[in-house]
């Protein structure tokens, strides 16, 4: 269970806080009374979560390029954290296939220099790598990957999540190592989530997205892959584990210091269409969808995570269905265009979540 309290105090350094995913986990941190320093690109998308969230009001938040390793260890000396968590990231993989280096530079050495940075400040008790449902070898088959399986990709973007999981395999097992942890006092885990979707993303390229912009403008909405399954999964379940899984860091060290897997439950492993049209029901005013025929690069087309090592081991279970989730994304969306204060609707829904898990 998330204990705010552990959190209160806490000096927490988040990598990719201006993303859609640091946005939300920068408010919940700043929300339990965690000391944050964020450290990112600009904004990814305007609008943006951390723009409408006014995320820089409450965190110290430095703009920077994670591929700048003296940069990153800077921050990391003059902040001095308990706990890391490195969320940054080229998280696109379309955009990977026309960035593969800039792609495989930020999220493979960014992974480096931010683990390197660590290593060489010391005083980091936990240290939290997000990579990617994505980052396993996908051989297209109906069961959901364990934290075990063999790591791969297809396209860049994928293979660079998988290379970012051997960083971090390595790191743990030269620099952090769990049988010499009384000698250097840091336990680093990866931790993969699903397709995470929910309110304040406006990101390129990304299918709840472009639906909403779609309709908001009256327009019909293209679909490429209409029959893709996908673990869709609200953004705030992800965190939950990726807070959860900290937390035990800190307190019990090399015990959690490992892979994890934190995705939906099975029956939220849905097509692409089926996504498509429940949104459609949900926003009404004559929103529809049609195919798009041309031709894409290629992206999976079955992938999900068997996390019953999170839900046995750390007793973490997904609490809003994809219906839920889905009509929650909604929601949020149409209070943003009736300008509505976008920070207090986002710290209640994070209350809602907390308070679901009870």
């Amino acid at each position: 269970m998330i204990d705010p309290n552990f959190w209160s105090g806490k000096k927490v350094l988040l990598t990719g806080h201006t993303g859609f995913k640091g946005s939300w986990l920068a408010l919940w941190l700043d929300s339990m009374g965690a000391k944050v320093k964020g450290l990112a690109l600009e904004p990814p998308s305007s609008p943006s979560m951390f723009e409408e969230l006014k995320i820089a009001e409450n965190i110290e938040s430095e703009i920077c390029d994670i591929r700048d390793f003296e940069a990153v260890l800077s921050s990391v000396e003059s902040f001095s954290p308990a706990i890391v968590i490195h969320m940054a990231a080229q998280p696109l993989v379309r955009l990977s296939y026309s960035q593969p280096i800039e792609t495989y530079h930020t999220n493979v050495m960014g992974t480096v220099h931010v683990l390197e940075a660590i290593r060489k400040v010391g005083g980091v008790k936990a240290v939290i790598n997000v990579t990617s449902d994505k980052c396993y070898e996908n051989k297209e088959w109906p069961w959901g990957y364990r934290e075990d399986e063999p790591k791969g990709g297809y396209d860049p973007y994928s293979n660079s999540k998988g290379c970012a999981e051997l960083v971090a395999d390595s790191y743990r097992n030269s620099f952090f190592n769990k049988n010499k942890y009384k000698d250097h006092g840091c336990a680093l885990a990866s931790v993969r989530a699903g397709n995470v979707i929910g309110g304040g993303d406006w990101a390129d390229d990304r299918l709840i997205p472009d639906i909403l912009s779609s309709f908001e403008a009256g327009k019909s909405v293209h679909i490429r892959s209409p029959h893709s399954i996908r673990p869709w999964q609200h953004v705030l379940e992800p965190l939950s584990g990726y807070l959860l899984t900290a937390q035990l860091l800190f307190e019990q060290g090399p015990c959690f210091a490992e892979g994890w897997n934190f995705g939906p439950n099975d029956t939220d492993a849905k097509p692409v269409n089926w996504i498509v049209d429940r949104l459609t029901s949900l926003w009404g005013e004559g929103a529809n969808w049609q195919l798009d025929g041309d031709n894409h690069p290629h992206e999976a087309g079955y992938l999900k995570l068997d996390c019953s090592k999170a839900k046995m081991r750390m007793e973490w279970q997904p609490r809003w269905n994809l219906d839920e989730t889905l009509e929650r994304i909604v929601a949020w969306h149409k209070a943003w265009l009736a300008k509505e204060d976008m920070k207090a609707y986002t710290l209640e829904e994070i209350k809602q979540y907390i308070a679901s898990a009870y």
